[in-house]
């Protein structure tokens, strides 16, 4: 008998909805971003991370569409399992996350008297590295 393949991103995902950070009025969200990682830009707001910045969760849907008119909101996977695109330097099983380059996660610096007040930036524990186009982990 074999063991069956599980999705584990249908485990206790927990979700958030946003406002999408704009850029002279025009959402920096679009519907080819859905799956991509986001980060906080503002007050309940948000947009693509970059290299380095704090990684909320995971763009799952969005409303309207890129023809409609309107602010758009982002629900946004902030909790449970889910799996991202990576960039250099990617993560391996154990690492936390940060932001890569726009769209994708990497492995979080070590901890260093720079970090901010709070702590540091990393976010996740990686559960599975897939090459180095993907990683699946844990919002903890």
């Amino acid at each position: 008998m074999t063991v069956r393949s599980q999705n584990l991103e249908t485990i206790n995902p927990v979700y958030a909805t946003f406002s999408i950070h704009q850029t002279e009025n025009v959402d920096d969200l679009k519907d080819t971003n859905i799956g991509e990682p986001v980060g906080l830009t503002g007050d309940y707001e948000v947009g693509r991370t970059s290299a380095g910045s704090i990684l909320l969760g995971k763009l799952v849907a969005l409303t309207l569409t890129d023809a409609d008119d309107g602010q758009r909101l982002a629900t946004v996977q902030i909790g449970g399992i889910c799996t991202l695109p990576i960039s250099a330097t990617n993560p391996a099983v154990g690492d936390r996350v940060v932001g890569g380059t726009p769209g994708t996660v990497k492995q979080a610096p070590a901890l260093t008297g720079n970090d901010p007040a709070g702590g540091n930036v990393a976010r996740g524990t990686v559960i599975a590295v897939s090459g180095t186009t993907e990683c699946t982990l844990i919002f903890n």
